[in-house]
């Protein structure tokens, strides 16, 4: 089906809108979201030539964090965050951490959620002292449950993967993991009305 034969609702101002024109969108709205992945993954391949400056571009940056993580042994969901943690480089460059953790929690335990919306001030302790910035920024979050799983993430996988001669596993093969972590959304303002 393509744009122009797709069904459409009727209404102007969605205040106009029938059962029936939410049924279609609703329709509408549940093909286009198989094709989730797809789009996540084309967006992904964004970041294969963009170096900023690192070592490695930042696809091969975030494929070697996947790769680490997965050969570590953590599970599909962990190491598809993994793979995706820098996806918001592109079009939050000023929140990168925030737009992956966006996209990320709908199919994602909240611990990995946590990980991946802070994993930028964890990664700071690194750097942001020779920014003028405080590198104990991380700090402030000591006390959190998901302090440890975040410091554990940014020192193993995300840190250490800047380094052109590393294992980097290609994008293929992390692509069904992908597909099946953003398969069923675990939680959606939108959950309830799609029929699980």
């Amino acid at each position: 089906m393509t744009a122009t034969t797709q069904p459409k609702a009727g209404f102007s101002h969605m205040k106009d809108g029938s059962a029936q024109d939410w049924q279609t969108i609703a329709g509408c709205f549940g093909e286009f979201a198989k094709g989730l992945p797809d789009r996540i993954l084309s967006h992904l391949k964004l970041l294969e030539g963009d170096f900023g400056g690192f070592p490695v571009d930042r696809l091969t940056h975030c494929l070697q964090t996947a790769t680490l993580a997965h050969r570590d042994g953590k599970d599909e969901e962990y190491v598809v965050c993994a793979l995706l943690h820098d996806i918001g480089d592109t079009l939050g460059t000023y929140n990168h951490a925030d737009v992956a953790a966006v996209l990320l929690q709908p199919f994602v335990r909240e611990e990995n959620h946590w990980m991946i919306k802070h994993h930028a001030i964890f990664q700071g302790y690194y750097f942001f002292h020779y920014l003028g910035m405080d590198r104990n920024m991380r700090e402030q979050y000591q006390d959190h449950p998901h302090y440890r799983h975040t410091l554990e993430f940014v020192s193993k996988y995300d840190s250490p993967a800047f380094d052109a001669e590393a294992e980097t596993l290609p994008l293929d093969y992390f692509e069904p993991m992908l597909r099946r972590v953003l398969a069923k959304p675990r939680q959606s303002l939108y959950k309830a009305a799609m029929n699980e």
